[in-house]
């Protein structure tokens, strides 16, 4: 037997891994130990709808901290995705109106009914503006009635992209410029 550097280089027999599985004898193999379970994955989210209802949230506490809208008061209102730019053009009557309604002395749930049909008229033609004609409410006892229910359902609105009270040439605080979502 020669030994280099304490070891045995040669005789497999005194190999420290062969002593000792000669003494430990045939080993058997374990079974696979299953996957440690996954966490459940969480559930779906329905965020488009949490934004959604957080944006209506915001925008129906903005109406009670405001107030209704007087006579003079102007009406304007834009999307997210509506440039700043868009909003003042529509002020400033920039977009050639393609159709009118006028809700003059209509009472206020007929007037409702004829504005809700009138913007669903007007998207299904193509029509991109249109001007909304409800009056300053110059004669209302309080807060010109119309001119807030057209404010309010604007706003619920998703087909209406942005609205601006028409320039003086065009109805003035009276009326109501509406930019359409395309069809």
């Amino acid at each position: 037997m020669t030994m280099v550097g304490g070891r045995d280089n040669g005789d497999p027999g005194d190999d420290d891994a062969a002593l000792f599985r000669d003494a430990i004898g045939p080993v058997r193999r374990l079974p696979e130990a299953p996957a440690a379970p996954r966490a459940p994955r969480p559930a779906p989210r329905p965020t488009m709808a949490e934004r959604d209802h957080r944006q209506a949230r915001s925008e129906f506490e903005r109406l009670l901290d405001s107030g209704p809208l007087e006579a003079g008061d102007s009406m304007r209102h834009r999307r997210d995705d509506i440039s700043p730019r868009m909003l003042r053009r529509l002020a400033r009557g920039h977009y050639a109106v393609q159709d009118d309604l006028d809700l003059h002395h209509a009472p206020l749930r007929q007037a409702e009914d004829m504005l809700r049909r009138f913007l669903a008229e007007s998207r299904e033609n193509g029509l991109g503006c249109v001007r909304i004609v409800h009056g300053k409410g110059l004669h209302a006892d309080g807060a010109p009635v119309l001119k807030n229910m057209v404010d309010r359902l604007l706003r619920q609105r998703a087909d209406v992209l942005a609205f601006h009270s028409a320039p003086p040439a065009q109805g003035g605080t009276g009326a109501v410029l509406v930019l359409l979502r395309p069809r």
